[in-house]
């Protein structure tokens, strides 16, 4: 059973695409795996409202913060506004 549905925004879509095939995938991938499991090594909570999907992929960490829509009680929706590749230990302010 999947716990959210996602919807990527258009500047995701450019992140996403901006990347090399297989890290672009392993993003994908891990995404798909936090949709069945409550991991925070792929998804945590950065603060009362934002989230961030984790992915690690050849030593480079790489992210997407999120936002939970629960709105609908039938379906909750996870909305990825904007991805960026992590360089330092705290999630960098200017990417938030």
């Amino acid at each position: 059973m999947e716990y959210f549905k996602i919807i990527y925004s258009d500047e995701v879509e450019e992140f996403l695409d901006s990347l090399a095939d297989k890290a672009r995938r392993k993003i994908i991938y891990n995404i798909d795996k936090a949709k069945l499991t409550q991991d925070p090594e792929l998804l945590k909570k950065l603060d009362s409202d934002i989230w961030e999907f984790r992915t690690k992929y050849n030593k480079i960490q790489y992210r997407l913060l999120a936002f939970w829509d629960k709105r609908d009680r039938l379906e909750t929706l996870v909305i990825a506004t904007n991805g960026f590749i992590k360089k330092t230990k705290k999630t960098p302010k200017v990417e938030i």
